[in-house]
């Protein structure tokens, strides 16, 4: 099964599974570029998806259909999300080779570096372009997730009345939403700060280099924050985009960092691209997407601690052309949680341009 080609189909929507919602994107082609037609959020009850896998397939169906036709979708084409948690990415290094030849290769070379046996995971690969023109090797970024955790999401479309066009890891999705031409000289590392877990991602060249999951959520910071102060979550919410960083989020906060800072220190010390040249390497910006981003300070705690400059990503750079006037239909605070459901609806109206 393919997670991960370009392919020409009918337009589709974008959807952003998660432990705790569905997170919906449809998008209209334009003169000028894309304009957002539909969107929502809708909750899922506790359990029925844990860690990324579905635990009650009919119930997750039957919820699924429901938020589609709430939003009046036309088409039943979807190009969803695959669990971060779940996937296995690495960037291999070949001999230069015949395009025919890669894919034996792969497969070969696959079996040294994925944590399940072959015969229980699809596979998928792409062709990197390299940072540097002289390279004596070809970079291929592999993607692997279990089977059952595919299929589980395939039965479940199928059961909503719904076809897959793409899956894809919800890092390529995340990285298709901020990186401006899907483009960066520079390694950029993208924390997509979620509900139930810290999405980490490093781009650079046009393709990701490295991923990983960190269980540090937005939803941790906003319990702590409400058992500290005696509120509700739903105060406790609102505090953390108006009050900002409070002692209480410390130890949370500084989970997250160590976090961070390991697996820069391992990206950077074991970069597939080591022809590179050490400060080639260096992370040299973060984008923070996700509800989680919202945290006020949060930039500021990270450019402090990591000493790289720290943005809140742009999830409308790839939609809006720089010549467009038009504003984008969400304030940029709850464009956030969108990020990945809507680097899912560009590629669902890319597969289809």
């Amino acid at each position: 099964m393919k997670l991960d080609f370009l392919t020409l189909y009918p337009e589709a929507f974008g959807l952003d599974v998660s432990d705790r919602s569905f997170k919906i994107a449809k998008l209209k082609k334009t003169r000028n570029g894309y304009q957002l037609s539909s969107f929502g959020e809708f909750p899922l009850p506790e359990g029925l998806i844990a860690q990324g896998e579905i635990q009650n397939e009919d119930e997750v169906a039957r919820l699924l259909k429901e938020a589609v036709r709430s939003l009046k979708l036309q088409t039943p084409f979807v190009v969803s999300s695959l669990p971060e948690e779940k996937a296995f990415l690495q960037v291999l290094q070949l001999p230069k080779m015949k395009e025919a030849e890669v894919k034996q290769a792969v497969l070969f070379e696959a079996e040294n570096y994925i944590p399940y046996s072959i015969d229980t995971v699809y596979l998928d690969s792409m062709y990197v372009p390299p940072l540097k023109n002289s390279l004596d090797h070809m970079d291929v970024l592999l993607a692997a997730l279990p089977k059952s955790v595919v299929d589980s999401y395939v039965n479940c479309f199928r059961k909503a009345g719904l076809t897959a066009r793409v899956l894809e890891i919800e890092s390529m999705a995340t990285a298709r939403a901020l990186v401006a031409d899907e483009t960066a000289e520079a390694p950029l590392l993208l924390l997509d700060m979620g509900a139930t877990r810290t999405g980490f991602a490093v781009f650079a060249g046009t393709s990701l280099r490295f991923t990983a999951s960190i269980p540090v959520s937005g939803s941790q910071l906003t319990r702590a924050l409400a058992s500290a102060l005696s509120v509700s979550e739903e105060e406790a919410e609102e505090l953390k985009k108006t009050q900002g960083i409070q002692e209480s989020l410390f130890p949370l906060l500084q989970e997250l960092l160590n976090q961070v800072k390991k697996y820069v220190g391992y990206y950077e010390s074991h970069s597939s691209h080591q022809h590179l040249q050490k400060e080639e390497k260096r992370i040299r910006k973060l984008l923070l997407a996700g509800g989680g981003a919202n945290l006020k300070g949060l930039a500021e705690f990270f450019q402090k601690e990591l000493e790289v400059p720290v943005e809140i990503g742009n999830p409308w750079v790839n939609i809006f052309k720089k010549e467009q006037k038009e504003l984008p239909p969400l304030p940029l605070d709850q464009s956030l949680q969108y990020t990945t459901a809507l680097g899912l609806a560009l590629r669902g109206m890319k597969s289809h341009d």
